[in-house]
């Protein structure tokens, strides 16, 4: 299995340099970029540059024409990412043009996440499933994306455009789209923006987030739109993360809500140094613009007229953080005899024993139940 990784500074020894003559070819000689082969024994590291291509313009393999830009970007332009890679596959975008492409699947996190909260069940998935490989994306304001300053607006529908446009600057073309809360409806709004008929079916997976109206759950819950307004008031540079958990836990949010939270703290350099403060990682401020479009996103259409090929499930986690209605489990249902007899589509799905974090609460039930996306090749 092999992890490759377009947004760590670290330069190591097992470098490419001049022996593949890839600086100049490529122009890999500003930012320095790891490519980490998680084989045993071998590392190696590569340095990209975020000049522009200059080559022949790449039309993206899901959006439709009128989406490109003029200007050709490098995928690490345009957002961080992780690939993870099963052990049989031997594909790369820069070092084999000619291996055939593996089966992809692209796993987003939610508000307040990173593509970290996907890395332990990515590698579980691509150690069952070794033909198989998983992109992780850091979404737009979010881990490292936050330093490509994207602009505004920052909207469920711009997210999905950013992975639209890293999937075609990878030229690739996901079998399977896994959005968890926030990427839930993301992944439905990118299904809901490529070009059709789409390349190959589709399977996508939206974790505990309905299509439309999102309902805060029970009192004593933790509400997103309340954590970031908390987040908001605190200064710039943090001192201290345990002083961070605690103000959290004394304002009323879990103390697992708290933990996670400051896996967003950074500690900050100064001259090359470790200073001992911390500043957080994401753009609070796209965040909360962010977080009122999915509030505000309705993403019924997409559900209930599903494209021919793409095929959508719903996983509702047991213990909620947001409520599912009564209409909106009527409405999908509803939805999965429509789909049916369009080529499409639809199902519905509950997760046990889960909160709204499925992928941590709940690790072995949501692998059973996505395996199946994964099997037969």
């Amino acid at each position: 299995m092999s992890v490759i990784s377009n947004f760590h500074t670290v330069f190591q020894h097992g470098e490419f340099r001049a022996t593949l003559g890839l600086e100049n070819r490529f122009g890999l000689n500003q930012r320095a970029v790891k490519v980490q082969i998680l084989r045993p024994f071998h590392e190696v590291s590569l340095n990209h540059s975020k000049k522009a291509f200059t080559g022949p313009s790449i039309r993206m393999s899901l959006v439709d024409e009128r989406l490109t830009s003029s200007i050709v970007l490098k995928p690490a332009d345009i957002l961080a990412y992780d690939l993870v890679q099963g052990a049989d596959v031997r594909w790369s975008y820069i070092l084999d043009k000619s291996a055939p492409e593996p089966p992809t699947a692209v796993l987003l996190h939610g508000i307040l996440g990173s593509r970290k909260n996907w890395g332990t069940f990515a590698r579980r998935l691509a150690k069952e499933f070794p033909k198989w490989q998983f992109l992780l994306v850091d979404l737009r304001c979010h881990g490292d994306s936050t330093s490509l300053k994207k602009r505004g607006p920052h909207t469920v529908a711009s997210a999905a455009l950013d992975v639209l446009k890293l999937l075609g600057q990878l030229k690739l073309t996901p079998r399977v789209v896994v959005g968890h809360s926030f990427g839930g409806k993301v992944a439905l709004s990118m299904v809901e923006q490529v070009a059709k008929p789409l390349a190959r079916p589709v399977r996508v997976w939206v974790l505990d987030a309905t299509p439309g109206k999102v309902r805060a759950g029970a009192d004593g819950d933790d509400h997103p739109a309340e954590l970031i307004s908390f987040l908001g008031k605190l200064p710039c540079e943090i001192s201290s993360k345990k002083d961070v958990v605690n103000a959290l836990v004394q304002d009323g949010f879990s103390m697992d809500v708290a933990q996670w939270v400051v896996t967003n703290l950074r500690q900050n350099r100064i001259n090359g140094t470790s200073s001992s403060s911390f500043s957080w990682v994401f753009d609070l401020n796209g965040i909360a613009e962010m977080y009122q479009s999915y509030e505000d996103t309705n993403m019924w259409k997409i559900v209930e007229e599903v494209p021919r090929g793409v095929h959508i499930n719903f996983l509702k986690a047991e213990r909620s953080l947001h409520r599912w209605a009564k209409e909106d489990l009527q409405r999908i249902h509803v939805a999965e005899e429509q789909a049916v007899e369009e080529g499409g589509g639809v199902e519905m799905h509950v997760l046990e024993d889960a909160g709204h974090w499925v992928h941590a609460d709940n690790p072995d039930g949501l692998f059973r139940i996505l395996s199946f996306s994964f099997q037969g090749f």
